[in-house]
């Protein structure tokens, strides 16, 4: 290793942005930086997100629910541009005070409810709409190992392995080695548990394929951080069947190209207020 050794002080100070593709945009406080009203569409539920993993995740469902339906589950999808600070705005904060994509606000009820935290927004449609989570007591739990596994375990492959590999402005052994070893031991744990099941939860898709599928399905497929071969991603056959198998699904492919401003033009639906958006 030839990292330059650190000392911490004995108290941090905040004195100038770190560096890296979101410098700009991270600091040490809550709260809001401007006054912005968000806007509203005519459907019960207000989306506000941006496609990354996370966003994707509450598109997917949204469309499996449309699919299904559940004519409840229109809503309008507005764009958050997070590079550009949108999520700091005063009324992006009242929905979510973390500032974090994405957000939901449930206007089909009075008062309005407001969903922050993807696991959350996910777990609240599935039960508003009685769909993609099992009933019984053993479906639901197992649905919910998953979802609450995804919540925790995604930390560490986005900001731990997908900040150094991908986004520091300096690549250091250690930390790229650190976070590596762990992103291989979720693919192994997700690998084993596919090994013996069609799906994570069992037989049935569920809010926990969904929620896992954006970070851990797409990784294998090399969709994010370009790191597939890096990580020897062929090595997780049962991941890469069931990553296959979600990927054809209509609704996943639909879902992905809500409120996203990237890739090829033809993927691109920025914002999404009806289905013919999609067409």
């Amino acid at each position: 290793m030839n990292e330059t050794s650190y000392t911490p002080p004995k108290v941090w100070k905040h004195e100038a942005p770190s560096g890296g593709e979101f410098a700009n945009i991270n600091r040490p406080v809550a709260g809001p930086t401007h006054e912005k009203t968000l806007p509203v569409g005519k459907h019960p539920l207000q989306l506000y997100s941006l496609a990354t993993p996370n966003g994707v995740k509450v598109t997917i469902l949204l469309e499996e629910l449309l699919a299904l339906g559940h004519t409840g589950a229109e809503y309008d999808a507005w764009l958050i541009r997070i590079n550009q600070g949108d999520q700091f705005s005063s009324g992006f904060v009242q929905i979510n005070p973390n500032s974090k994509i994405p957000a939901l606000v449930d206007r089909s009820v009075e008062p309005s409810i407001r969903v922050f935290e993807s696991g959350s927004i996910l777990l609240y449609l599935a039960e508003k709409f009685s769909a993609f989570l099992p009933s019984d007591l053993a479906g639901r739990t197992e649905t919910l190992n998953w979802l609450f596994w995804q919540m925790g375990s995604a930390p560490y492959l986005g900001g731990g392995f997908g900040h150094f590999y991908a986004y520091a402005p300096e690549k250091f052994e250690y930390p790229i080695n650190r976070f590596t070893m762990e992103a291989k031991r979720q693919l192994d744990v997700l690998d084993r548990r596919l090994a013996e099941s069609r799906y994570l939860a069992g037989n049935d898709y569920t809010i926990a394929d969904i929620a896992v599928w954006p970070w851990y399905g797409q990784l294998v497929r090399n969709n994010v951080y370009a790191a597939a071969e890096f990580l020897s991603a062929h090595e997780y056959t049962h991941v890469q069947r069931w990553a296959e198998e979600i990927a054809k699904r209509p609704a996943v492919i639909r879902g992905q190209r809500v409120n996203r401003t990237w890739g090829d033009e033809a993927t691109q639906v920025p914002e999404r207020h009806a289905a013919r958006d999609l067409e």
